[in-house]
């Protein structure tokens, strides 16, 4: 029952962030955004802390003043993770923050001015090897394309996103990537899958201004996922309005659902029925939030009656099959041992625990190995 994931990936030219590699044959990585004052230094940086445990690999920061700038410098001093400054309009503020660590600037160099204040932007950030991300939006489109196209549509965002691209290919600027965003799946969909076939360098996917947790998550789901099967995108971000850390764990969810990355634990799951020996869902809803600190892959299987437990537990590293008077307990595809019911979230999370701790060390062991 286990595939290998059939997907393809476009090459792109790679790009570093930080220590983060995006585009080329790195892993696609997960992204959030802080929504805190970035002013405050302390909650922004608690943000990022905790986005870093959730996961992420990268978080944008947005940097509206120059006095935003200046905190985003203490915010740089408090944090390990590579940070994205998002600025508009305002060049000043993209050449402060690059003098103080940022690791890419979002910015569209369309609107930060005239071609000098561009081209400074532009030197700044190849000096200091720093990465541009242009980033389009159907919702703020040039008044000019709004007039020519009539309304956004995947052709205005590419044209929006060309310019750009264009304003750095005549600088001999190639270190950026690039997002074309809609809030219409439809429209992102195929601005990406245009855009794809037109530049080299890495794509940043995102269903812009998604929703709430339910509808932005399913809306996110449908349009990376149809991106991502093409093999587009090196580096993504679901926009919840929400936590923000439930936009990074969405966004592993999406990655290992179609076998792109792997990390923390995948759970095959029963819907429940009146088969069930246990409580299926008040099981599981226990076991994601007391094992969301685990960081090892692996699989659990928690399935509530000997119908289909038994056979998706033995592709599993830990799998429980309910039964009657007691559950089996499979330990990488072979039955280990019965559990009784009391106790059983207990148990569970104990057996887990160890197995992902054995999984770990085999790891460490095999990398110590191949050095």
């Amino acid at each position: 029952m286990h595939f290998e994931s059939p997907i393809k990936r476009r090459k792109s030219r790679q790009i570093m962030v930080g220590d983060v590699a995006v585009g080329g044959d790195a892993p696609i990585s997960v992204q959030s955004m802080t929504n805190t004052d970035t002013c405050d230094v302390n909650a922004t940086v608690a943000q990022i802390q905790g986005l870093q445990d959730a996961g992420a690999d990268i978080v944008r920061v947005s940097v509206p003043t120059l006095d935003a700038a200046e905190a985003f410098g203490e915010i740089r001093k408090a944090v390990t993770l590579p940070l994205v400054a998002d600025i508009h309009f305002d060049y000043r503020i993209a050449l402060r923050v690059a003098d103080l660590g940022v690791d890419c600037l979002r910015i569209n160099p369309g609107n930060i001015g005239r071609e000098k204040r561009i081209a400074a932007v532009v030197e700044k950030a190849r000096d200091l090897n720093i990465p541009i991300r242009i980033g389009v939006n159907a919702g703020s489109l040039e008044k000019d394309l709004q007039k020519k196209y009539g309304e956004p549509t995947p052709e205005a965002i590419v044209e929006s996103a060309l310019r750009h691209v264009d304003i750095l290919d005549k600088m001999n600027f190639q270190d950026f990537k690039v997002s074309v965003k809609a809030s219409d799946v439809f429209m992102a969909v195929a601005a990406y899958r245009k855009l794809a076939t037109q530049i080299e360098q890495p794509l940043h996917l995102g269903i812009t201004e998604a929703g709430g947790l339910r509808s932005g998550t399913v809306k996110s789901a449908v349009g990376l996922g149809m991106l991502l099967m093409d093999g587009i995108g090196d580096t993504l971000r679901v926009s919840l309005a929400a936590d923000p850390i439930e936009e990074v764990k969405v966004g592993w969810d999406i990655l290992k659902s179609l076998k792109l990355r792997a990390k923390g634990i995948n759970f095959i799951a029963c819907p429940s029925c009146s088969r069930q020996n246990f409580d299926v869902v008040a099981t599981m809803n226990q076991l994601e939030e007391r094992l969301d600190d685990i960081r090892t892959p692996m699989d659990v299987s928690v399935i509530g009656c000997v119908v289909n437990g038994p056979g998706e537990a033995k592709e599993s590293d830990v799998g429980l099959a309910g039964g009657t008077p007691s559950h089996s307990i499979y330990i990488d595809g072979q039955a280990d041992h019965k559990l009784g019911k009391d106790n059983l979230v207990d148990n569970l999370e104990r057996i887990i625990r160890a197995k992902a701790e054995e999984k770990a060390e085999a790891e460490k062991d095999l990398i110590a190995k191949s050095v």
